[in-house]
């Protein structure tokens, strides 16, 4: 699987709850999200969109992006949102999500990613 970092963000709804994240392979992100996979805040909110992301070269430089936009205030977030998805329309169908017969190949990637990285600050960048 190719590594691309990102950053991203997710909403719960249109001007709903938002999450900021960064990963390097933002599908399978996505869907850890979708299918709960991930204990904590998404999952607690039901934060399952993705209304925004921007693909960075070095995964460094997407660490501090993620901290730059975390520190940012709930309008600047909405604003950078709605400049590139004014509807706040879910951008994961747009991602080419995998397919059926691919899901248990990236569930059981996905799983031995967050087991073996539990603890650490990025424990979810796979």
């Amino acid at each position: 699987m190719e590594k691309q970092p990102c950053v991203y963000i997710l909403a719960s709804r249109p001007n709903g709850t938002l999450y900021i994240g960064v990963t390097s392979n933002l599908i399978g992100r996505v869907y850890q999200h979708r299918q709960n996979l991930i204990a904590g805040f998404t999952q607690r909110y039901n934060v399952h969109n993705l209304v925004w992301y921007e693909v960075h070269e070095q995964m460094e430089s997407a660490i501090l992006r993620e901290k730059q936009l975390k520190n940012w205030s709930r309008v600047a977030k909405k604003r950078l949102i709605e400049q590139s998805n004014p509807q706040w329309q879910d951008l994961s169908p747009d991602l080419a999500l995998p397919s059926m017969a691919s899901r248990q190949l990236l569930l059981r990637c996905s799983t031995s990613c967050i087991h073996a990285s539990r603890g650490s600050r990025h424990s979810l960048i796979s």
